[in-house]
């Protein structure tokens, strides 16, 4: 995509994204270099990476490829040294990396519970804590900087055999409001994305029958929602004037009632 008729709203930011070799990530990341940002992508999968950066910059961005394992506290304290002395320090962090792992309760599917908490809660915790301070700095220097943070409907909603994958989904939403809370007077916009159903990755790893039919149903009753239209909100988040914060924004296909 050319972008030569782009308007550059965020000239100059820095931007870090987890889960970036996929997804909303994926697509967050090229959305917010065209907008201007040098973006900085974080997954494990490097090879991911590599053609993301590759295409980021055919089309005139500026990226840089970090892989690492948001779980691994040590790798992402390394990322973000890295991210200061290389950049100078990010002023946009996206919390994305994330799993889906429905399965009924009784299954005691206890692998997979770990698997999502370590990935949805400990690892968004991991990055949040690497990143906060640049955050904080950036906005006293600049006048803003952006935590965004990926959650869902699920934070809301009840969804019967996805319990575990919601209730981090939930924890990430209500830690969002305390962050602004704490971070907001400091010009340190937080935000919780809440998409319905988004096409990606995420379905792919659903080994659950149970939720896997439901997911093909309702791709037969509705439209879902593209990586591309959460990473477009989340331009025009991050492009909105220093005085506006927009603290949750859910974003649903049209035809998904709850």
């Amino acid at each position: 995509m050319s972008t030569q008729h782009t308007a550059k709203t965020l000239q100059g930011r820095i931007a870090v994204i987890t889960g970036a070799s996929s997804g909303i990530g994926e697509a967050t990341a090229e959305k917010l270099a065209e907008l201007g940002a040098q973006v900085v992508v974080i997954a494990r999968r490097a090879e991911r990476l590599t053609d993301l950066v590759t295409r980021i910059q055919k089309n005139g961005g500026s990226a840089l490829a970090i892989a690492a394992d948001v779980t691994d506290k040590a790798a992402v304290r390394a990322a973000a040294d890295r991210v200061e002395t290389e950049l100078g320090g990010a002023d946009l962090l996206l919390n994305n990396a994330g799993v889906m792992l429905p399965a009924p309760i009784e299954e005691l599917a206890t692998d997979q519970w770990q698997h999502q908490i370590d990935l949805n809660i400990t690892g968004l915790m991991n990055t949040t804590a690497a990143f906060t301070p640049q955050l904080v700095r950036a906005a006293r220097e600049r006048g803003v900087a952006d935590l965004i943070n990926t959650s869902s409907i699920a934070a809301q909603n009840i969804f019967p055999t996805f319990a575990v994958y919601s209730a981090t989904k939930a924890y990430v939403t209500h830690l969002s409001r305390h962050l602004r809370t704490e971070l907001g007077p400091k010009n340190v916009r937080v935000a919780a994305i809440e998409p319905g159903i988004v096409g990606t990755e995420l379905q792919s790893h659903v080994t659950d029958e149970g939720a896997q039919t439901w997911l093909t149903d309702s791709k037969n009753t509705m439209e879902w929602l593209t990586a591309q239209d959460i990473a477009d909100t989340i331009g025009f988040l991050a492009s909105l004037p220093p005085r506006v914060n927009l603290q949750q924004v859910t974003i649903m296909p049209t035809r998904q009632l709850s």
